[in-house]
């Protein structure tokens, strides 16, 4: 039986302990084919959104300031904080240093008032195989007084480890399509990029914010976070209302670089300068009414 944690904004830990905490279990996991995520969900009732809170993010992620709905990738910077604690804890199978967030599906069912009142749900659904380890399903829900939620996310974190599946987690749906989209925009993204999305959205993981910091974890130079690329996306896209969005991370975007945003129709992607590298492909289509 699924037990629900009901806490407060003010009740739940930064993210920083978190990450500390969840780092120092790490050593003490081993991921496994049999394993089992937990039965506890995390909730948050009577969440109102915090203006400042939300003008900062829409800022950092290209948004128009002072918009009568919420951004559509919004809801995710909400519960981010629950879905670390959950991932944090003991109980968590797999180790969090080293996760990687590699794909995110969103359903909103309508535009998003900032001044509506929302119960936030946070739960890891299942593990699932992947060829390369295994997935954590992360599900985010947001309420708005009904039965059903009017956002949903359904976010995939895979620790990678030896497996013996040969294709397992590898949809061809998530392969990169054979013509590039054709380029809209060109964007030249800073090395101060992490630790400003951090600033806003309370992701402060060190692979984003100081070459430094990322050398620690493997990568030559900080890293933008994926969450961030999504955004920036989806504030080009125009994306709002009744809408689902499906986006899978393909490559990490180093920081410096300049990054170039293409679309056409419903796909669209964001791709480096030069061609050489897709960082991420995604689809938006408009819910039937």
């Amino acid at each position: 039986m699924t037990r629900t944690r009901t806490i407060t904004l003010d009740a739940a830990p930064s993210l920083l302990p978190l990450m500390l905490r969840g780092a120092a279990l790490s050593p003490l996991k081993r991921p496994r084919p049999d394993a089992v995520p937990g039965d506890v969900r995390l909730a948050v009732p009577g969440l109102r959104i915090t203006q400042d809170h939300l003008t900062a993010y829409e800022r950092a992620c290209g948004f128009a300031t002072g918009r009568p709905e919420l951004p559509v990738t919004y809801p995710h910077v909400l519960g981010f904080p629950l879905a670390m604690r959950l991932m944090s804890e003991r109980a968590f199978p797999l180790p969090l240093l080293g996760l990687v967030h590699t794909s995110i599906a969103i359903t909103q069912q309508r535009d998003l008032s900032p001044t509506e009142m929302y119960e936030l749900d946070v739960h890891v659904k299942e593990l699932q195989p992947h060829r390369r380890g295994t997935e954590a399903v992360v599900v985010t829900e947001l309420y708005a007084g009904g039965d059903a939620p009017v956002w949903q996310s359904t976010s995939t974190y895979l620790a990678r480890h030896r497996t013996n599946a040969s294709a397992s987690g590898a949809p061809a749906a998530g392969q990169d399509p054979a013509e590039p989209l054709p380029e809209l925009a060109r964007w030249r993204l800073g090395d101060d990029l992490g630790r400003r999305y951090a600033a806003a959205s309370g992701d402060r993981n060190p692979i984003h914010l100081h070459p430094l910091t990322a050398r620690l974890f493997g990568f030559p130079r900080a890293i933008a976070h994926g969450m961030w690329t999504v955004a920036r996306c989806l504030a080009e896209h125009k994306a709002h209302g009744p809408v689902h969005v499906q986006a899978r991370f393909k490559a990490p975007v180093p920081l410096p670089s300049e990054v170039v945003y293409a679309a056409r129709g419903p796909a669209f992607e964001l791709r480096s300068a030069d061609g050489s590298r897709t960082h991420l492909t995604a689809e938006v289509h408009p819910l039937a009414g």
